[in-house]
């Protein structure tokens, strides 16, 4: 049975009912079942599951552990990636990048205990959820019999504090800096004029100080209801200006070079200017992080009637596997909670609520670009 990551064979039924009653009628086993606190399946090589404790089938709201023996994890909670491949769950495409199935997988290869961090999304009762896991897996060898145990700690709500944390006090400390900046040069102006131009800078930066604080508010919920746009005009010069102060000092540009395409002409767009920046700041970071030092970023824009298309283009080509869940919240490359928000805070944003389009392609010949589209 074809599969892109993990083996796709399974026992046959007959297999499966002898070593479901193996685990039931070994004393070591059943109690570790019961005095275990937290989620705990006993899986056998094929990652088929053979026993669950309480909490689990409490967890599942499932009423007969029945239900779940023979089925792997990615199943039994309903992964919406699990049904792609006639092997089931660990078959996928998606699945190369799952730190569930990855952890078992290395775990059952190496017979060592292995953990990982899981970010999933579960489709049930027509309603998706986006779940963060910590997974731990121990190989045990007993009796004849290759087994595998299987931890679960749901730790969604502190993967989503953590990562809102990160964003909101790097990004508030921020403007909290060019606001106080910006007040000091207020009160040292020599001429009416000039502290009028920076009564100006304070009175923007309050009013992203004050978008920020709802941004944050509905990402926290996943909710873009929570968040009123507020729409006004907004020259694209202003946007790459804004966009070009925010990267000036940023450590993450150091040694890179940031390249703006010449505005000419300059086109007025009605839109949100903190969510633009948002976005647009999102797909920047992005790109610089992928770019080596001594290489540049660029960020252009094309005009057609009634939009506007944002480009930030690196050369660096992106990976098929992490392609395919760049959009995922709380997915990331990099290890530990509170990342995975950038990208899915691009989509949340940039479409629900702006009603634009974010998309991005990536290849080794043209390298990677992410784009946004917006009305004008």
């Amino acid at each position: 049975m074809e599969s892109h990551f993990a083996p796709a064979a399974r026992l046959s039924s007959e297999e499966l009912r002898a070593e479901v009653a193996f685990v039931s009628g070994n004393p070591i086993l059943t109690s570790l079942l019961t005095t275990v606190h937290g989620l705990l399946a006993v899986l056998n090589s094929q990652r088929q599951i053979l026993a669950v404790n309480e909490q689990m089938l409490r967890t599942l709201k499932i009423d007969n552990a029945q239900e779940v023996l023979g089925l792997r994890p990615g199943e039994t909670l309903q992964c919406v990636h699990a049904t792609e491949m006639p092997g089931g769950c660990g078959t996928s495409a998606y699945c190369a990048t799952c730190g569930a199935v990855i952890a078992m997988v290395t775990s059952l290869t190496t017979d060592t205990p292995t953990e990982r961090d899981c970010a999933i999304t579960t489709a049930a009762e027509g309603k998706t959820a986006e779940l963060f896991l910590r997974v731990r897996c121990v190989p045990v060898a007993y009796a004849g019999h290759r087994l595998l145990l299987l931890f679960l700690q749901d730790i969604t709500p502190q993967q989503k504090l953590a990562a809102l944390e990160r964003v909101f006090f790097h990004d508030i400390n921020s403007l909290l800096h060019g606001l106080t900046g910006a007040a000091n040069l207020v009160l040292m102006s020599d001429s009416w004029e000039e502290s009028q131009s920076y009564a100006q800078i304070v009175d923007t930066l309050a009013v992203r100080l004050s978008s920020e604080v709802a941004i944050q508010r509905a990402l926290c919920n996943a909710d873009t209801s929570l968040y009123q746009p507020a729409y006004q005009r907004v020259m694209i010069s202003q946007v790459y200006q804004e966009l070009g102060d925010l990267f000036r000092h940023n450590e993450m540009a150091a040694n890179k070079t940031l390249w703006f395409a010449p505005v000419t002409p300059d086109v007025p767009i009605r839109t949100e200017p903190s969510l633009l920046l948002r976005v647009l700041r999102n797909m920047v970071t992005n790109a610089l992080e992928a770019t080596p030092a001594g290489e540049e970023v660029k960020v252009t824009h094309e005009g057609t009637p009634g939009w506007v298309a944002f480009r930030v283009w690196n050369r660096l080509a992106m990976p098929p596997e992490i392609a395919r869940r760049v959009f995922q919240r709380n997915f990331s490359t990099k290890a530990g909670v509170g990342r995975g928000l950038g990208t899915y805070s691009m989509k949340l944003f940039g479409e629900q609520v702006l009603h634009g389009v974010v998309d991005f392609s990536s290849s080794a010949e043209a390298g990677t670009v992410f784009c946004f589209r917006v009305r004008t």
